[in-house]
């Protein structure tokens, strides 16, 4: 098994609707240990990142507030299995840019 840590998604505006930042590839589990969230538009906006398809149940971050010039920063351990998807959206659309960051293992 080799573990690669890499930024698997970003920096990318998210946009208004639900949209595929990362799928973990065939043969591999990921884990996500560091998600950025940059506000570097002109307006505050909120995000929402999931695990699947966008939808209640399903959100790992849901309406997280990003003031204009500031940043969200989360570290911590998220496993996602081989064909898994992460989809993020913002309130205004390419107003927030993202980041992530993980460890690939095949």
């Amino acid at each position: 098994m080799a573990d690669t840590l890499k930024r698997v998604a970003g920096p990318t505006a998210l946009a208004a609707t639900a949209s595929t930042l990362y799928t973990v590839p065939a043969d591999t589990t990921t884990t996500v240990v560091a998600i950025h969230v940059a506000n570097q538009g002109s307006v505050e906006a909120t995000f929402g990142l999931s695990v699947g398809t966008d939808g209640a149940g399903k959100r790992f971050f849901s309406d997280v507030r990003v003031p204009v010039g500031c940043a969200f920063d989360w570290a911590g351990t998220l496993v996602l299995a081989e064909a898994e998807v992460l989809q993020g959206l913002a309130s205004v659309a390419s107003t927030l840019t993202v980041t992530i960051s993980g460890v690939e293992t095949t």
